[in-house]
């Protein structure tokens, strides 16, 4: 073994080196949350938080239960969730944990030190060495490009989400408003049908209606009631839902208005909608930069497969009786039984397998965008027809029924049977409109992407983090 001369100064100053330089990585002051504040702003033109103290907290209940004070808009709801979900602010710290994978792949490893006492007779001898993870050491620069891609695929990830809750709160907003201009006109038919069934009741008293004609009249009350008590659970359903994803603990202050908005004139085309969603979905980036991290990886453990452990370590012995002793050591672990293969196939399986998912990913997003599209233009045609031709038609239809009434031409039921036919389709053009939105809003999501709920592989090598015993 090769000697130095070696002090305790010398070890002395060899720990403040590596605390010097293990101390240079620092966290960011926003923990990179700026990236995904701005990339809601720019596609949603809303504002997310991240609430870590009381604070940001109070201000953030004061933002939101203004935004409550009002009927509530569809923008609003979403500024609502973004801001209170619960499940999504658990999901920003995420954030922290990857940039702290981040910065502790780009300190040093910490150094170890161990210390001794060996007597034999009247002599005493004491031993303290020093030492360091060379395998990590010499790895760090590609630990720390790999980590910094996890780190931003996690923030890619992380956006997706925003814009994933943002969507399905837009989605629970459009069919709570939808249920309830729905049970609302559900109750008039039922008005109609009750008051059928009572002159149909009165009727049939004095001989003027058969028993027959009367079990219609009031068969048909029987099933515009059970309509109602339907249309009133789906209306709760669907507001809870809508509540939940606002991260609100009761919906006592919300206020929804009384009716969809009205549909946009004309639809702007999307000719290279294909195109525009191969650049602009966040999934497909983040399966990119999965699939680079894991080909670093893939590098990095080919070039590590022989060598595990590997520590440094620097040695000085004084005896009260001997002279002091003082040198280095090298350990490193002997690949008798594994030779590394294992580690080997395990990454290039995963790589393989995030190069198959990232495929997997680019041939939906193609599909799920022309679908969503083809849905949108379906969608918006049913509604405008029931709204433009439809529900005129029989608004046409029910005028002169009543002018008909009037000049005694019809009777009083045929007047009632034309006023439920009316309101069925007023119910149908509600749905038509409420499909619009949905798809409207689908599409949206189809040019940003999902996000991927299967689990991640990790793309770090495993290389031990402390060698052998000295």
């Amino acid at each position: 073994m090769n000697t130095t001369p070696f002090t305790t100064r010398t070890l002395t100053l060899a720990v403040l080196s590596v605390a010097l330089l293990g101390g240079c990585a620092s966290f960011s002051p926003d923990g990179g949350f700026d990236a995904i504040q701005s990339a809601t702003r720019s596609r949603l033109q809303k504002d997310v938080v991240w609430s870590r103290d009381d604070t940001s907290r109070s201000q953030t209940q004061a933002r939101i239960d203004a935004l409550l004070a009002q009927p509530l808009a569809a923008d609003d709801a979403v500024q609502i969730a973004l801001l209170n979900n619960p499940g999504l602010q658990a999901a920003f710290n995420t954030l922290g944990i990857a940039e702290a994978d981040w910065v502790a792949a780009q300190r040093l490893p910490n150094p170890g030190f161990s210390i001794g006492r060996l007597s034999r007779g009247s002599e005493v001898e004491w031993e303290r060495s020093l030492h360091l993870n060379l395998a990590r050491l010499l790895t760090m620069p590609m630990r720390a490009d790999i980590e910094q891609r996890l780190f931003e695929q996690t923030r890619r990830t992380l956006t997706l989400n925003v814009l994933r809750l943002a969507a399905d709160t837009r989605r629970a907003w459009v069919v709570a408003v939808a249920a309830g201009q729905a049970a609302h006109y559900q109750q008039q038919a039922m008005e109609a049908a009750e008051a059928g069934a009572e002159l149909a009741r009165r009727m049939a008293q004095v001989g003027n209606w058969s028993r027959l004609k009367q079990a219609r009249e009031q068969s048909f009350y029987s099933d515009a009631a059970l309509a109602v008590a339907r249309a009133q659970q789906v209306k709760l359903q669907t507001r809870e839902r809508l509540v939940r994803l606002m991260g609100l603990p009761n919906g006592d202050k919300l206020q929804l208005p009384d009716r969809l908005p009205d549909l946009p004139e004309t639809l702007p085309p999307l000719p290279d909608i294909e195109q525009q969603a191969m650049d602009s979905r966040l999934d497909l980036q983040t399966a990119k930069l999965q699939t680079e991290a894991l080909a670093k990886n893939l590098g990095l453990t080919r070039r590590t497969r022989f060598i595990n452990v590997l520590e440094l370590g620097i040695i000085n012995n004084s005896s009260n009786e001997e002279p002091q002793q003082h040198g280095y050591e090298i350990s490193f672990e002997l690949p008798l039984f594994d030779w590394g293969q294992t580690r080997v196939v395990q990454a290039e399986s995963r790589y393989r397998q995030a190069l198959e998912r990232a495929r997997e990913t680019a041939i939906n997003a193609r599909s799920e965008v022309r679908e969503a599209y083809a849905m949108q233009q379906g969608q918006y045609a049913v509604a405008r027809h029931l709204r433009d031709e439809v529900v005129p038609l029989k608004q046409r239809i029910s005028e002169e029924n009543q002018l008909r009434y009037n000049g005694m031409l019809i009777g009083v039921f045929e007047l009632l049977a034309d006023a439920r036919s009316q309101i069925a389709s007023v119910n149908a053009a509600i749905e038509a409109q409420r499909d619009f939105w949905l798809a409207d809003a689908d599409l949206q999501m189809a040019l940003v992407g999902k996000p991927d709920m299967r689990p991640a592989a990790s793309a770090t090598p495993a290389v031990a983090e402390s060698g052998g015993g000295h």
